[in-house]
């Protein structure tokens, strides 16, 4: 979904509240009939979600508060995010490992049992496919999670790869857990919050770890990670448990943990400076231009191995031509697509991602800029509705990140 879901959000609001409200509904949610529904689809709408079409499935881009309140909430308190439309996967097999690192960037096999990282499925230009979080549950299984906008493209890939793969004698079988939801549980209160519903001592679990886990009486997958920049979790539940587990989440919160929307996801992802996959990053976007150079792994920098190897490590020794870079500016807030001019005028790049902080309570954006002129401090402009606002570069992430690690 391009241009950003927080301004969705905000216009679906704006004129839900104005002007004939069924006919407005019926433009926004003509094709709910055709959309996925994940097992909370009623939990959602009857905790007051707005629902809307996102990747093929009907959520919520909002509950009763605003994105700009429930932004803050996640950050003081908590949010509670349904990402089941996200596809979770396992990779099994004893070739598993040297399987994925043909498709991904990660040192896979220098990933301790139990750890997962952030990695790219790339294509044979380099580009991105996707990006993903994957775990080395152990040296035969791979758990991972793709975007649901990118769950059919990625899983044929895989599949392709796969077949190539076994027909040479490879070790390697996958099964897609449709059969479990995908809870996000992010924000200061996370942790307090979830050790009322387990026996495992969570604070012995670091960010980026990966535990399989009893949580409120369900076998549960749970990763210290998620796409605020807080601490949190993302807890894979057996379906049939996930109504469950929501409620008992926010009832042990006494309410402080909130639902969460996709709007305030997209404001807390934009201010910890994460890419959104189809915005920030896209087929024809390297991993080293998207400003993740540190995911590919030392060992892969030397070796090679993986799809698009070629041009990465190129770049890797001579730079990119352009690069992904924050900025703050005044004026509205620039969106997806808008222009970036250097001081002059000359157009050096464009937006990929921008809103209203609602942390900060200031503007900021993201987009790729030339090569040179990607260091924090550099003026330029951004290009709002034909109009030019001052704009700066700013490293990210724009908000603090508060990853749970060793001391």
């Amino acid at each position: 979904m391009r241009g950003g879901l927080w301004q969705l959000g905000q216009s679906i609001t704006r004129r839900l509240a104005q002007a004939d409200k069924k006919a407005v509904a019926r433009r926004y949610f003509a094709s709910e009939a055709e959309l996925k529904k994940t097992v909370l689809y009623d939990y959602h709408v009857a905790n007051g979600g707005k629902m809307v079409p996102f990747a093929g499935w009907s959520m919520p881009i909002q509950y009763k508060d605003s994105i700009m309140d429930s932004t803050v909430n996640c950050r003081e308190n908590g949010g509670l995010f349904d990402v089941s439309h996200m596809c979770g996967l396992s990779l099994k097999g004893k070739d598993c490992v040297p399987f994925l690192e043909k498709l991904v960037v990660a040192d896979v096999v220098g990933l301790a049992n139990g750890t997962g990282t952030l990695t790219v499925f790339t294509n044979e230009k380099g580009g991105a496919i996707d990006d993903s979080v994957i775990t080395k549950v152990k040296d035969d299984h791979i758990y991972l999670v793709v975007n649901a906008g990118c769950r059919d493209k990625d899983l044929a890939h895989i599949e392709e790869h796969m077949k190539a793969f076994k027909a040479k004698g490879g070790d390697v079988s996958w099964h897609i857990h449709d059969e479990r939801s995908l809870l996000a549980l992010q924000g200061p209160l996370a942790a307090p919050v979830l050790q009322h519903l387990t026996k495992v001592d969570l604070s012995k679990i670091y960010f980026g770890e990966f535990q399989i886990l009893d949580i409120n009486g369900a076998h549960c997958f749970l990763t210290r990670t998620g796409y605020t920049g807080e601490d949190g979790f993302e807890i894979s539940v057996p379906s049939e448990y996930a109504v469950d587990l929501a409620k008992a989440i926010i009832e042990k919160s006494e309410g402080k943990v909130r639902l969460t929307g996709l709007g305030a996801r997209d404001s807390l992802r934009l201010e910890a400076g994460l890419c959104l996959y189809g915005n920030d990053m896209e087929q024809h976007t390297t991993p080293v231009e998207a400003g993740l150079t540190w995911a590919i792994g030392k060992r892969r920098r030397a070796e090679g191995g993986f799809l698009g190897a070629e041009v990465i490590l190129k770049q890797l020794e001579e730079g990119p031509k352009i690069r992904r870079v924050g900025f703050f500016s005044s004026g509205p807030p620039p969106r997806s697509h808008s222009e970036i001019q250097d001081e002059k005028g000359t157009n050096i790049g464009e937006i990929t991602s921008g809103g209203f902080s609602p942390c900060l309570k200031k503007n900021i954006s993201m987009g790729y800029v030339k090569s040179g002129l990607h260091k924090s401090g550099t003026k330029l402009k951004l290009v709002v509705r034909g109009k030019a606002y001052d704009g700066v570069v700013t490293k990210m992430p724009f908000v603090p990140t508060k990853y749970y690690k060793p001391s």
